[in-house]
């Protein structure tokens, strides 16, 4: 699986880009038809501590998921996005496996 991590607004540290795939290719385990993902941590400009966002894109054939999560780090925004995508990942399976 193909995993691009961008930053938005800030530099992120060797340690970060490597939770961030850790935690996204685990998602490969629920699911051997996906192609890459794409991860966006944004820093907003906010005086609130949850100014942290996670935005993950996970490029599936036909149909791509999308999760969008806040907090207080990068971490946690990317394990609860990851959490859901799990959910939006096992869905997905059942769906085609449905039809």
């Amino acid at each position: 699986m193909d995993i691009k991590v961008n930053s938005v607004r800030f530099d992120a540290d060797q340690k970060l880009i490597d939770h961030v795939n850790k935690k996204v290719s685990k998602l490969g385990q629920f699911f051997d038809g996906i192609i890459g993902a794409e991860v966006y941590l944004r820093l907003e400009n906010v005086q609130d501590d949850e100014n942290k966002i996670a935005e993950v894109k996970l490029l599936i054939p036909g149909n791509d998921l999308f999760v969008k999560k806040q907090s207080k780090t990068f971490e946690e925004a990317v394990n609860k996005a990851v959490d859901t995508l799990k959910g939006q990942v096992t869905k997905y399976k059942e769906k085609l496996k449905g039809k």
